[in-house]
C-alpha cells in the first residue's frame, strides 16, 4: 500500500510539474503583458516601468523566471502579484479555502442526491419513475451553469429567501457560533444549488447505468432466486458491484466541478479563486494566474488520488494486481 501511494504521489508531482511548465509557456506566448497597460498610461514614466521589470525579474529569460517562481513556490510564496504587490499565497490561500468549502459541500450534496435517485430509477427503469428521472436529467443536462446561476439569483432576489452575493453578512463577527453557521449556510445555498444541479444529471445517469448492469448480473439473480428481499439485494449485492465505476467517476467529477465553480463564483459573487483568477487574467497578473491554475491542477490530482485509493480498497482484484 505504501509503495502504491508513493508511486501515485510521484506521478502527481510529475504531472503538476508538466502543468506548470506548460502554463508558463502559454502565458509567455499570449499577447500583451502587465507592463503594456502601464506603457499606455501617460502618467507613468518609462524609467519607472523599466525599474518594475527589473524588480520583478521580467528582464530575465523565461527559464530564469520559471526557476525563481519554482523556488518561491517551494517556500510557499508562489511569486509576487504585480497588481497587488504582495505574495500570491496571501491572496490565493484564503480564497482557495472558500473554493474548497464550496466545491466540497456541492459534491456532497450532489452525490447524496444522485446515489439514492439513481438506485430508485434503476430499479424501475422501465416504469414511469425511470422515465421521469431520465427526462429531468436530460433537461438539466442542456442548461448551462450560468443560466442556472442567473435563475437561482432571480429567485433569491424575488423571494428574499437567501442572501445574494458574498460569503457572510456584514455583522458576521457579532453573531454567536450557531448564528454564524446559519449565516454561512444561507450564503452557500445558491452556489451549492447551482453546482449540484449542474453535476446531478451526469451523476444520476452513471449511477443508474452502473446499478442497472449490477442488477442484471448473475450474483444478483442468484440472490433473488434464494428469496432474499429486493431492498436487501439492492443494497447488499448490487450496490457493491456498481461501486467501482462510481468511485472512478468521483475523481473525474472533481475536475468538472472545479471548472464550473470558477464561473459560478463570478456570477453569484462567491469570494473564491474564480473572481481572483478572472481579475488576474484581465490585469495580466502572471504569477497569480499560474498559481491559480496550479492550485486547480493539484486539487484535481489529489481528487483522483483519493479515488484511486478508494478503488483499491473496494476492489480486491486491483490490490492483487498491484501487489
Amino acid at each position: 500500500m505504501g509503495s502504491y501511494v508513493l508511486r501515485r504521489l510521484l506521478h502527481g508531482l510529475l504531472l503538476a510539474f508538466a502543468v506548470s511548465v506548460l502554463t508558463f509557456g502559454l502565458l509567455e506566448l499570449a499577447p500583451g503583458t502587465y507592463f503594456d497597460e502601464l506603457n499606455a498610461n501617460p502618467n507613468v514614466a518609462s524609467g519607472a516601468i523599466a525599474l518594475l521589470k527589473t524588480r520583478y525579474g521580467f528582464d530575465k529569460p523565461l527559464p530564469v523566471r520559471y526557476g525563481r517562481w519554482l523556488k518561491s513556490a517551494s517556500h510557499g510564496d508562489f511569486g509576487v502579484s504585480l497588481a497587488y504587490n504582495t505574495s500570491v499565497a496571501a491572496l490565493l490561500l484564503p480564497r482557495a479555502k472558500n473554493t474548497i468549502l464550496l466545491t466540497g459541500m456541492a459534491s456532497l450534496v450532489a452525490w447524496a442526491v444522485a446515489i439514492p435517485l439513481g438506485i430508485w430509477s434503476s430499479a424501475g427503469r422501465r416504469t414511469w419513475r425511470g422515465h421521469v428521472v431520465e427526462a429531468a436529467a436530460s433537461g438539466l443536462l442542456v442548461i448551462p451553469e450560468m443560466i442556472l446561476a442567473l435563475a437561482c439569483l432571480w429567485i433569491a432576489v424575488r423571494t428574499h429567501a437567501f442572501p445574494v452575493g458574498g460569503m457572510t453578512s456584514t455583522r458576521f463577527a457579532e453573531l454567536d457560533w450557531w448564528a454564524k453557521i446559519k449565516d454561512l449556510a444561507s450564503h452557500l445555498a445558491i452556489p451549492i444549488a447551482v453546482l449540484a444541479l449542474g453535476m446531478l444529471p451526469v451523476l444520476v445517469r452513471h449511477v443508474r447505468s452502473s446499478m442497472a448492469e449490477a442488477l442484471s448480473s448473475h450474483v444478483v439473480r442468484a440472490a433473488r432466486a434464494h428469496g432474499i428481499p429486493t431492498r436487501w439485494v439492492t443494497m447488499r449485492y448490487a450496490l457493491p458491484l456498481a461501486a467501482n465505476p462510481l468511485i472512478s467517476l468521483l475523481g473525474f467529477s472533481l475536475a468538472g466541478l472545479l471548472s464550473a465553480s470558477m464561473l459560478v463564483e463570478v456570477v453569484v459573487g462567491w469570494p473564491g479563486v474564480g473572481p481572483l483568477l478572472l481579475d488576474a487574467i484581465l490585469a495580466r497578473d502572471v504569477y497569480v494566474v499560474i498559481s491559480a491554475v496550479m492550485l486547480s491542477s493539484v486539487l484535481v490530482i489529489l481528487g483522483n488520488l483519493v479515488a484511486d485509493l478508494l478503488l483499491r480498497v473496494a476492489d480486491p482484484r486491483i490490490r492483487s494486481g498491484v501487489s
